[in-house]
């Protein structure tokens, strides 16, 4: 009789939920071959991570101990829905867990959002990390006032990097195109907008702090956007004196009476604020300002508060705004994108169709599971969680009769597209050029931004590795 082969998982995306997943299937004993769409791994930590937040990237190592395991093959520059798709996937693996996070911005649905010097967050944090799809984008750094929607840590991060002094950001491994823009950058005022009030802000409370201790720049805060609505007062009073959400409004409060410094930079936080229009010059077609309409607020039907705009508003005059107000998971055919949330539909980590059966073998974890929530480690729980459903399913028989391809299949599968795809050994060579290149200038690495550039050095690894071979040869 034929003996069942082991089951293998495909994961597609190698950033911190992929990673974590692919941690706990091995642990499980179980084979893991982990796709993204770059040659270089770790998603968001390499390529949305501030540059200014060394400490956070510092959990590339754990991944790295994860690639190590001999149960586990990286292959990157594999996209999915552009080099393989789905159903490849599908007829090759036991189960795929997808981890692919949600690369698309929510627009504003506002007029003038496509004019010239408005951008979707997502562009400009890929932008300033040296994604390479992103490097070549340029943004207007020249005006003194920029505009950034949301209330996030996304909002904050993107704000802290517009006035953040140049000695500083020579220190990091932002893109060296980014560094050299913002370096040159006219922007003195960065005004970010919170359509609700400040206990509901998302940011937290050390991005917060951070703000309020940065060299040359002040946090201005209006007084009167701390006067809390009654709703607003009830939802603070109910999480108690030492919640988040209390620390942050004390950090604020404590920002409101602050004088500013002649000559710094500053980071204007208003809440209440909604964005109505982007305006724009007809003639030299880029941003000249935001219409924002103030806003009260009340409780929705769902109890929840909500804001509604008192028809009171202000415009203010920049040449550049920033829209952080969510994500979406991109469209890949055939996986079941929920249109209200932006997530793949799923219960508990299962993808489910229309009618709420479960897909056989499909899983999903991080901001495709669950919308983009949380800190890196969130995405720890969470994976481990929809492995555990997997898990459930494999022992339950719910996957019998799935396929396991051979790992030589697979690779062999692979070549016909990529014919050299980057395992992890290119990687590293990828990582140790860019660190090497860092190393003289004091900085954690020199990202190399374009993919040219990336093959050229593993190319390079791999003659090097083969001419060596032949010079130990006897």
């Amino acid at each position: 009789m034929a003996q069942t082969p082991p089951p293998r998982i495909a994961v597609i995306g190698a950033g911190p939920s992929g990673f974590y997943a692919t941690e706990h299937l091995v642990r499980e004993g179980i084979a893991v071959d982990l796709f993204d769409c770059l040659p270089t791994p770790y998603g968001l930590v390499r390529a949305g991570v501030a540059p200014d937040h060394p400490k956070i990237k510092s959990v590339a190592r754990v991944f790295e101990r994860t690639a190590a395991h001999p149960a586990v093959r990286f292959f990157g520059g594999i996209g999915l829905g552009e080099v393989i798709s789905r159903a490849d996937i599908l007829e090759r693996f036991t189960a795929v867990v997808y981890a692919m996070g949600t690369e698309l911005d929510t627009r504003l649905g506002v007029p003038g959002e496509e004019l010239p010097g408005s951008h979707p967050a997502t562009h400009f944090v890929c932008w300033y990390n040296g994604h390479p799809s992103h490097a070549h984008r340029r943004f207007d750094l020249g005006g003194s006032r920029a505009v950034v929607v949301g209330n996030g840590n996304v909002a904050l991060d993107v704000a802290r990097m517009l006035v953040l002094p140049d000695e500083a950001l020579r220190r990091t491994d932002a893109a060296d195109h980014a560094i050299d823009a913002l370096a040159t950058s006219a922007v003195r005022q960065v005004t970010v907008l919170g359509r609700r009030g400040p206990v509901q802000a998302a940011f937290s409370t050390p991005e917060l702090l951070e703000l309020g201790r940065l060299d040359g720049v002040d946090v201005v805060v209006d007084p009167a956007d701390l006067q809390l609505d009654p709703h607003s007062a009830r939802e603070l009073a109910a999480q108690g004196p030492d919640s988040p959400t209390a620390r942050r409004v004390a950090l604020l409060t404590e920002f409101s009476r602050r004088s500013p410094t002649p000559g710094n930079r500053r980071i204007e936080l208003r809440f209440l604020r909604s964005p109505v229009e982007i305006l724009g010059d007809p003639a030299a077609e880029h941003v000249t300002g935001v219409r924002a309409a103030h806003s009260a607020l009340e409780l929705g039907p769902d109890g929840r508060v909500t804001a509604r705009p008192t028809g009171r508003h202000e415009v203010l005059p920049c040449g550049l705004v920033v829209r952080a107000v969510g994500y979406r998971a991109r469209p890949v055919e055939g996986l079941p994108l929920e249109p209200r949330t932006g997530v793949l539909r799923n219960v508990a980590g299962r993808l489910v169709d229309t009618d709420g059966a479960a897909l056989p073998g499909e899983y999903v974890v991080g901001w495709a599971k669950r919308g983009p929530s949380g800190v890196i480690g969130t995405n720890k729980s969470d994976a481990e969680d929809t492995v555990a459903a997997l898990l459930d399913d494999l022992h339950c028989g719910r996957l019998d009769g799935r396929p396991s391809a051979a790992p030589d299949e697979v690779e062999a599968w692979i070549r016909r597209s990529v014919p050299a795809p980057v395992d992890w050994d290119a990687w590293l060579s990828i990582d140790r050029h860019e660190r090497a290149s860092g190393e003289p200038l004091g900085r954690p690495r020199v990202k190399l931004t374009a993919l040219a550039e990336m093959h050229a050095v593993v190319h390079r690894a791999r003659t090097d590795v083969i001419t060596e071979s032949a010079q130990l040869a006897p």
